[in-house]
């Protein structure tokens, strides 16, 4: 039943041996196939593809082969054997320390729930903009959702271009978007003054000083869990933002971008509220905001959401947002007063304005009638008849 001297031959009950030579080496790769008369035949004509394959420089052992040893040596990439299931766990693992503790959970998540499940089984090497594409184009999500899925794909893949293990990354410089994806419903729902002001004759003591703290401030809540005493510069009346609290981790992390880092105005109103709160907090000299229930740095958003939070605006007879929306009403009252949006994003830790005319553009006071008269008393001719200034020929 053996046919030897064709390349195959029967190597088991259940499995058939074929023998190539590749790259000068002699190469025996067993299948799953009883052998018979005519699974001989058949892997015969396998063999036959294998050599073909060898002589027009197309064999790929690993795809052939995937499950062999020889397919890691042979491979011209490590790629070509390791799936990307496989890299995203120990890739994950090794960027685990250099990560916020919030990046990491969200990075853990879209790994564990979507790109393992979707692409886990795919080699390295086979990734390609295809496969993401045909995916995601079957979600029903906003286009920041399908950009959030990919970030850590594509920073997965560049490093896999550094360990040389594939040669380049299908995502570069490539981002799968839809046209028509849903729109995210806005999240800028910021408190009117009449709302402001019930807040605040409905909150006492720390509760009163952190929300007014925070209105005038314009600072994330993690960045206002994070406050020590020392952040604050009374001379200069600045607060100086450069670290976050979160309920993720039991150590400071960094702001959430790098023009987060940042110092921001002291206002009147945010300073009435620190000086409010130093009967609670000064002599400790460490934080400056605490929950009430344990004297102790509150962990993040969660508890402030519930502690503090719902039940003010419960009380208050305030429809509820997040404690985020004070950040919202802090850029939405400067922008309406018209400060310039470069200084807001400044304020706020945004690298450029972009993004504040983008979200809070409807706050922004259009040009009035007056608008480049400053330049014409700086910069004007002051030869310029008076018919001339009025536009006359």
């Amino acid at each position: 039943m053996g046919r030897d001297g064709r390349g195959v031959k029967g190597a088991s009950e259940s499995s058939i041996e074929i023998t190539f030579t590749y790259r000068n080496k002699r190469c025996r790769e067993r299948i799953a196939l009883k052998p018979t008369p005519a699974n001989l035949k058949r892997a015969e004509q396998h063999r036959a593809a294998i050599l073909h394959a060898i002589a027009t420089n197309s064999f790929n052992y690993a795809a052939t082969f995937p499950n062999s040893a020889n397919a890691a040596k042979f491979a011209v990439y490590k790629g070509e054997v390791e799936t990307l299931g496989q890299y995203l766990e120990a890739w994950l693992d090794r960027k685990k320390a250099g990560l916020k503790v919030s990046t990491y959970v969200n990075y853990r998540k879209i790994v564990d729930y979507k790109l393992i499940p979707w692409f886990g089984h795919l080699r390295l090497t086979e990734i390609k903009k295809k496969h993401i594409r045909d995916k995601l184009a079957t979600k029903d999500v906003s286009n920041k959702t399908l950009s959030n899925i990919q970030s850590p794909l594509r920073a997965a893949l560049d490093d896999a271009v550094e360990d040389e293990l594939i040669e380049t990354n299908p995502l570069t410089n490539w981002t799968y978007s839809k046209a028509d994806a849903i729109k995210k419903p806005s999240e800028v729902d910021p408190f009117t003054k009449e709302e402001q002001r019930l807040m605040l004759e409905h909150s006492t003591g720390q509760h009163r000083n952190f929300i007014q703290f925070a209105l005038w401030t314009g600072l994330r809540t993690s960045e206002m869990a994070a406050l020590d005493w020392s952040d604050i510069d009374f001379l200069r009346g600045v607060v100086i933002v450069n670290k976050a609290f979160t309920q993720l981790s039991d150590e400071f992390e960094t702001t959430k971008t790098v023009s987060g880092r940042r110092e921001v105005k002291l206002l009147r109103n945010a300073l009435e509220a620190l000086n409010n709160q130093k009967q609670f907090t000064a002599l400790k000299n460490e934080e400056i905001f605490q929950n009430p229930r344990s004297n102790d740095r509150w962990k993040g958003d969660q508890p402030i959401r519930k502690i503090l939070f719902q039940p003010c605006l419960r009380s208050a007879k305030v429809r509820y947002r997040k404690p985020s929306q004070t950040r919202h009403t802090y850029a939405s009252m400067m922008l309406s007063s018209g400060e310039h949006p470069m200084w807001v994003a400044k304020q706020m830790g945004h690298a450029d304005w972009t993004m504040i005319a983008r979200v809070y553009g409807k706050w922004m006071p259009d040009a009035d009638l007056g608008a480049g008269s400053k330049a014409e008393v700086l910069f004007g001719n002051d030869n310029i008849t008076p018919a001339t200034k009025l536009g006359a020929a």
